[in-house]
């Protein structure tokens, strides 16, 4: 007889997917389209790139992303997000919200929504 396999914690599953410092930071990146390794770093800056690597790799391997190479010298990749990764998009943007809110209830600067892509610009 099979067993039937044990119960999970959704939260604990979905934060054991996405967790991490810069996993959630990387799909935000990606939602306004393809992106290259380069970018990603220019746009999550407090990343190294040792842990940003790690971590788009564990987020492919999630599912979450897509990795496309090219075959050309130097080498040219290009990460963008999955179906699955696109369903994140309420709750990345849902977290962002709150923590606009909280900024605001702190008298924070903080990255305007439209302007993530540029990290320089931020909304009072």
């Amino acid at each position: 007889m099979k067993q039937r396999p044990e119960s999970v914690c959704p939260v604990e599953l979905t934060l054991s997917i996405v967790g991490g410092k810069w996993k959630l930071p990387i799909v935000y990146r990606l939602l306004d389209g393809t992106k290259r390794f380069g970018e990603l770093r220019r746009l999550i800056p407090d990343a190294t790139q040792q842990l940003l690597t790690l971590q788009l790799r564990e987020l492919e391997q999630e599912g979450i992303l897509h990795r496309k190479v090219y075959a050309q010298v130097p080498p040219k990749v290009e990460y963008s997000l999955t179906e699955l990764g696109r369903s994140l998009e309420p709750i990345v943007l849902q977290i962002y919200s709150w923590g606009a809110w909280y900024c605001d209830q702190h008298s924070m600067a903080y990255w305007h929504l439209h302007d993530h892509a540029q990290s320089a610009r931020i909304h009072q």
